[in-house]
């Protein structure tokens, strides 16, 4: 895993397995798009208080933070870093899950669905 920052964007302590970067590339190939990033956001909402949001975006804000990932842009919004600092992001293809998994240390606990914590 590689990460890279410009001068003019802040880091943030979200990771990107190999695994998550790969099927991120493979969707944005799907897509025809190389001017997307993932964005990862926290939101109210949910069971347990908070959200995540997981979703391409091509546009970023001046407060983002942005990290590389082997040319996969993650990008964080100001108001969720602090949440989501030292989060995984990776990707799982099994036969009982496909999909997008965060591992969150900051998360004191989470609903049974998995998709909010607190």
């Amino acid at each position: 895993m590689t990460e890279t920052t410009t001068a003019e964007t802040k880091a943030h302590g979200v990771g990107l397995t190999d695994a998550a970067a790969q099927k991120v590339r493979a969707l944005l190939e799907q897509e025809g798009r190389d001017d997307l990033r993932l964005r990862i956001a926290v939101q109210p909402g949910g069971c347990s208080g908070l959200i995540y949001q997981l979703y391409f975006d091509e546009r970023t804000m001046d407060a983002d933070a942005v990290v590389d990932f082997g040319g996969v842009g993650v990008v964080v919004d100001k108001m969720s870093v602090p949440y989501l600092d030292g989060a995984t992001i990776d990707f799982e293809d099994t036969i009982q899950k496909q999909g997008f998994t965060i591992d969150n240390p900051n998360a004191e606990g989470s609903c049974a669905c998995g998709d909010s914590f607190h």
